[in-house]
């Protein structure tokens, strides 16, 4: 969807929870601010002390599954929907689905078709979306893209890992095992390097 204020706001990765991003990831480096932050919302990159619960939960969920980064990216890429932090005057983050109407297709028309050309440049077969806004805008993003190719992608949903979402709070691990299960999609994940 967007970037969660604790995680790729801060460092720029899609669910960035930093724990996951600096230990697991291996990723390092120094994230300099924006010209203009928000006061309640300052960047701290990759010292960010706080959690990213939906990060921690998907790169713990994804590392519990594939052991190493390199047998996950062997087959796999994260890309987030719309890279866009958006905030009310408070600090609290604004999901694209919450913008008003004609601020959201104009930004909906531009994610769009940055998603196509990356569905486009890593030649995917299987498109997991992460959330129902995420496949319907996949599933959209396909439809009209008027190429041929497009209609042989697969796309599958699984549960989003948010904590808004009630259902992700009781047992998401599980859920989504069982979702990438019945896709056929866990044996992409399982596979040696």
């Amino acid at each position: 969807m967007n970037p969660g204020p604790n995680g790729m706001a801060q460092n720029g990765v899609p669910f960035g929870d930093t724990r996951y991003v600096r230990e697991w990831l291996k990723i390092s480096g120094e994230v300099h601010p924006p010209t203009h932050e928000h006061p309640k919302r300052p960047i701290q990159g990759l010292e960010c002390p706080r959690s990213e619960v939906s990060g921690s939960r998907f790169w713990g969920f994804i590392a519990k599954l594939c052991g190493t980064p390199e047998r996950f990216f062997q087959n796999c890429f994260v890309h987030n929907y719309c890279p866009l932090a958006f905030m009310t005057k408070t600090g609290k983050n604004i999901i694209p689905a919450a913008l008003p109407a004609v601020d959201r297709r104009s930004l909906e028309a531009i994610c769009d078709s940055a998603l196509l050309q990356c569905v486009r440049v890593l030649r995917a077969q299987i498109v997991v979306a992460v959330g129902k806004y995420a496949a319907d805008r996949v599933t959209h993003v396909l439809r009209v893209s008027g190429d041929e190719s497009s209609a042989s992608i697969r796309v599958e949903r699984i549960l989003h890992p948010s904590p808004a979402s009630p259902q992700a709070n009781t047992g998401w691990e599980e859920i989504v095992t069982q979702q990438l299960r019945n896709s056929g999609v866990l044996q992409h994940l399982q596979q040696p390097c």
